[in-house]
């Protein structure tokens, strides 16, 4: 394998892909209270070039990461945050996060791509990153699921 990889994976979702989407776009702030690995999320969102401090519980540690919104899409339901700053940084010179929406009727599906690049050879891929988004999408799917009358 090369120092550079991109690794997705894509789930099902029950509650609507406009509502997901938004949530990382506009009120990750609500993120923390929907998901047990995510500890707290400061700083500003909503806009291309904000930069939100995410605390969270990864492989058994507690972690920062310091993204800048690198792009929004409300056409494609998309939002790519780019790591700055953090404990990922320690592993991998670049690491950049895609979470798209694709809905189609009652059929919402999210896709989670990591971009990354690693400090060196033996750095195993970013599958267990991949692995943390999936339980925060499961998360957040409970979360909703229980808001259901």
């Amino acid at each position: 394998m090369g120092l550079k990889g991109k690794v997705l994976v894509q789930v099902e979702i029950s509650f609507h892909g406009d509502i997901y989407h938004q949530l990382f776009s506009e009120r990750p702030h609500h993120i923390p209270s929907m998901c047990k690995g995510i500890h707290g999320v400061e700083g500003q969102w909503g806009t291309v070039g904000s930069i939100i401090t995410w605390k969270f519980s990864h492989d058994g540690k507690t972690k920062t990461a310091e993204e800048v919104i690198e792009a929004i899409d409300e056409k494609e339901k998309l939002v790519k945050f780019k790591v700055i700053g953090g404990e990922i940084l320690e592993d991998y010179k670049s690491f950049i996060i895609t979470c798209e929406v694709h809905t189609d009727g009652d059929n919402h599906l999210v896709t989670w791509t990591i971009e990354y690049e690693k400090v060196k050879e033996e750095i195993p891929e970013p599958l267990s990153y991949l692995e943390f988004l999936l339980d925060i999408t499961k998360d957040m799917e409970d979360h909703h699921a229980n808001l259901k009358p």
